[in-house]
């Protein structure tokens, strides 16, 4: 998740770069929301945790 996240992150960098403002503006705004939910995907793992099976 966080690898799709950083991918366009560089998208919206490089298309920035070149001038492509809606390009770079819909980019960010994806890499933002996949950064969220893996934040709360890791949350959630975190809390949840391995547990022993119940007997």
């Amino acid at each position: 998740m966080f690898g799709w996240a950083i991918t366009f992150l560089i998208i919206a960098i490089i298309a920035g770069i070149f001038g492509f403002a809606g390009v770079a503006g819909t980019a960010a705004w994806v890499a933002k929301i996949l950064f969220i939910v893996g934040l709360v995907a890791f949350v959630v793992m975190l809390t949840n945790g391995r547990r022993p099976p119940a007997a």
